[in-house]
């Protein structure tokens, strides 16, 4: 079996803290004194119950990391790391999501916020050769209003080269709100080039899935697992060229699957739907992201000529600039045309 280290690939479902170490968490809650709950610092996968009390309980974990962050020099520290950690597990793209909401009262407002996360994101770049682009990600939990606002900011940094804004997000509880009061915004992101690359169906079934198809028209869907139970929606994604970001091990840690082989990665394959693999928040879920891929080989039984398709999926559906796909593509075709090396240490 190859190395799937080596396998040249696009990390594109990543949030800003969730990519955190647990190292670098424990180090900002000790500068500030704060005692954070003993799941954050277990490096262990947050396993809460499947329903509306056990999202709460995720975000609950996730809110006291996040809190954690209140320095420009935190916020850099998360975007180097992060690209560091994928460098060294083989992605060559790395297209971090981030809210800079929650973290302008600390650096000035959400235009400094972002700033700093896009400068840093260029020097990481030219750091870990990993190209990181930057989402800026909207959230369910406050009004579509504030979502426009974030449109805006993101369309003035649009572009698909490192250190700039290269989509546009909807995160959060699949639960709340009405997703077409969030069209609007996702209409003035979509004018300024921006990829729109909305959570959806992963705590709902299919049928949202349908709804985010008709309404935010994405290109990416985060998530989108739930396609996989409706044969004429998945037919949808199909149609339409949608990427579906697969994150397996938070699926699994969020109890959407309550085994790792239930998670649906061959039937989507089969169907044509492109994938790319994701780890959404290796804080929380203990789980980066060549361990996706080793999943897709060790639990779904995916040889490596699948694997290498998976790795082109994420490549293609990345907003990387033309030639950069191209030389990506390239290095995944020797990757798979190179000999077979020794099985990995953890085969």
């Amino acid at each position: 079996m190859r190395d799937l280290v080596g396998l040249p690939k696009a990390h594109l479902h990543l949030h800003f803290t969730g990519s955190m170490r647990v190292t670098t968490l424990a180090d900002m809650a000790a500068a500030r004194g704060v005692r954070l709950p003993q799941a954050l610092l277990d490096e262990q996968p947050v396993r809460p119950p499947a329903d509306e009390r056990g999202w709460f309980r995720f975000q609950r974990l996730y809110d006291a990391a996040r809190a954690c962050v209140r320095t420009e020099a935190d916020m850099r520290r998360i975007v180097a790391e992060a690209a560091a950690d994928d460098a060294a597990e083989g992605s060559r793209r790395l297209e971090i999501q981030v809210d800079p909401t929650s973290y302008a009262p600390f650096v000035g407002g959400i235009t400094p916020a972002l700033e700093i996360v896009l400068d840093e994101a260029t020097a990481a770049s030219a750091r870990t050769g990993v190209e990181v682009g930057v989402v800026v990600a909207s959230s369910r939990t406050r009004h579509p209003l504030d979502a426009r606002t974030l449109a805006r900011l993101a369309a003035r940094y649009a572009g698909d080269g490192p250190g700039q804004v290269v989509g546009f997000g909807l995160s959060n509880d699949e639960r709340r709100g009405d997703t077409v009061d969030w069209a609007p915004a996702f209409d003035i992101a979509r004018r300024a080039g921006l990829a729109s690359v909305p959570h959806g169906g992963e705590l709902l079934g299919p049928g949202h899935v349908a709804e985010v198809l008709e309404h935010l028209r994405p290109d990416r869907l985060g998530h989108g697992v739930r396609s996989a139970e409706d044969p004429r929606v998945l037919d949808d994604v199909v149609s339409r060229g949608v990427a579906l970001e697969l994150c397996p091990a938070s699926n699994v840690s969020l109890g959407v699957y309550a085994e790792d082989h239930h998670v649906p990665l061959r039937t989507l394959a089969v169907a044509g739907a492109t994938v790319a693999l994701g780890a959404d928040d290796p804080l929380l879920f203990g789980s980066r992201l060549v361990a996706q891929y080793e999943a897709a080989r060790h639990v779904h039984g995916f040889s490596d000529a699948e694997l290498a398709e998976l790795a082109r999926g994420s490549i293609r559906a990345s907003r990387a600039g033309g030639s950069t796909k191209a030389r990506l593509l390239r290095d995944v075709d020797a990757w798979l045309a190179a000999p077979d090396g020794p099985a990995p240490s953890d085969a």
